[in-house]
């Protein structure tokens, strides 16, 4: 039986046809598998593969991808559909670049058969682990890092049924591979977590002891695998319709697995790969000792402005980071916060100044082409906060210092869980404590003072010592009246 060809979609079929510039450097099939990336969204589309890709196309090397969707079918399906094959455009103002990239070798649905997923993490020829699941994926407490024990994870580490928890996958995995001796491997959290190799260490070491695993299995996972510590950066929003019409512009073929992303892309990552790992310092990333002065450059400046912006934009009804950015008043508000708080609460990587490369975020962000969804990067407030703003605030308490414009970014996420914009319309709670904070602000509404104890009482999200410090609450009760009253408009006026 002849087999049909969809020669108007992406695939190995119709390579040829592509604009030479748009062409992959890698074709799939040609490059054996050696990572397993769980987490098959947009951010990973836009960089990992891509940095991967490069770093084989200069160097070499058996660092084929297989990436894994935890749940949805969409992409899955997809890619599946396209041999693999995605582009990537590359947005700046007027100028757009598309590319396809090739650097997966498989795909695989997490929810659909995690037997195999587990099999693919006991595969000697497997010996990188990178992970983009969002940090409520971890279930870890964003304040302490304790593994939260749902039930759901209890079973997946307890039981005999499939996991269905990314911790479950993980352990899952290792168990085989421990019990295979299939050799070391590396496993890299890339995502927005406060020292994320440490936090990936800790999540399978607690996972570990929950699941009663005996003490040789334990020690070789111990001796066997390493948890790199990595900063991520490039800013990737959700794809549109208007994203795949413009690879197919590009590209003169439909893709549906189509990402946009800026120019800018930078990746940090700790040497520490005792399986070997792809030349990704061919392909631009920084190769350290300690990732973690990076990450809190990143965490703090690039995330925690973020979050400020989407909250103040939110609330006054903007769209997207960029038009937030329009308000008036709000930048210089952002260059406060960057200045007077983030630059002074941390050690910077050598070299690199705080206060410039915050211009450079506030110009990135400024990027009118990348359409970033004020209301996307509001979402899980709770596991965002602690380590974009909270960890800035401690960290300014501890040396004495006040933390004003970062209390303003907490007033504003408590004012967004009020949720409804300034003009009245009704703004989204999407977030893993979304019933715990619907009943703090049940007993505490009445008052701006109210909501901050109220909210404050959440030991999830604020330590105890920041909780009971009165001048942060002051500064923040403060700031939530001045936005309660007054919206945010006026608020930025009197600020500025």
């Amino acid at each position: 039986m002849a087999v049909t060809v969809d020669t108007d979609r992406l695939g190995l079929a119709t390579l040829r046809r592509l604009p030479v510039e748009c062409r992959p450097l890698l074709r799939p099939g040609t490059v054996p598998a050696g990572i397993v990336h769980l987490g098959l969204g947009a951010f990973h589309r836009a960089h990992q593969a891509v940095h991967t890709e490069e770093a084989v196309g200069a160097a070499g090397g058996d660092w084929g991808i297989i990436g894994v969707a935890p749940r949805s079918t969409t992409l899955v399906e997809a890619l599946a559909a396209q041999d693999g094959l995605f582009s990537v455009t590359t947005l700046s103002g007027a100028a757009r670049a598309t590319r396809v990239v090739g650097s997966l070798a498989g795909v695989r649905h997490a929810a659909g058969d995690p037997a195999a997923v587990v099999a693919l993490l006991a595969d000697p020829a497997i010996r990188v682990v990178t992970l983009t699941v969002t940090e409520k994926a971890y279930r870890l407490d964003p304040v302490t890092g304790a593994l939260r024990t749902d039930p759901e994870l209890v079973a997946d580490l307890t039981g005999d049924r499939p996991p269905v928890t990314v911790p479950g996958l993980l352990v899952r995995g290792l168990l085989a591979r421990a019990i295979a001796d299939a050799g070391p491997i590396a496993l890299v959290s890339c995502d927005n977590l406060p020292a994320n190799g440490h936090r990936l260490r800790g999540l399978v070491a607690q996972s570990l002891a929950l699941a009663r695993v005996p003490d040789s299995v334990a020690g070789w996972i111990r001796d066997r695998v390493a948890f790199p510590g990595t900063m991520v950066d490039r800013i990737v929003p959700a794809s549109t319709d208007e994203t795949r019409a413009t690879a197919r512009a590009a590209l003169g073929v439909t893709d549906l697995a189509a990402v946009a992303a800026e120019p800018y892309s930078r990746w940090v990552i700790e040497d520490d790969f005792p399986g070997g790992r792809p030349a990704w310092e061919r392909a631009g990333a920084v190769l350290t000792d300690d990732a973690g002065p990076w990450e809190r450059l990143k965490l703090r400046t690039l995330n925690g402005v973020h979050s400020a912006t989407a909250y103040l934009g939110a609330l006054a009804g903007r769209e997207t980071v960029a038009d937030a950015l329009e308000l008036p008043g709000l930048t210089a508000v952002l260059r406060r916060l960057i200045v007077e708080d983030v630059a002074p609460s941390f050690t910077p990587p050598p070299g690199v100044s705080v206060p410039e490369y915050g211009e450079e975020v506030l110009a990135r962000f400024g990027n009118p082409a990348i359409r970033h969804r004020t209301l996307q990067v509001a979402m899980d407030g709770s596991q965002k906060l602690p380590q974009r703003i909270l960890h800035t605030v401690a960290d300014l308490r501890a040396a004495g210092r006040p933390a004003h414009w970062a209390a303003l970014v907490v007033a504003a996420w408590l004012r967004f869980l009020s949720g409804h914009a300034d003009d009245g319309r009704p703004l989204p709670l999407d977030d893993p404590l979304a019933d715990r904070i619907r009943a703090a602000l049940a007993t505490g509404r009445d008052t701006p003072a109210g909501v901050v104890d109220a909210l404050f009482a959440l030991p999830e999200v604020f330590p105890a010592d920041l909780a009971a410090d009165a001048e942060v609450r002051a500064d923040v009760v403060d700031w939530l009246t001045a936005l309660d009253r007054h919206g945010v408009r006026a608020t930025l006026a009197g600020a500025a």
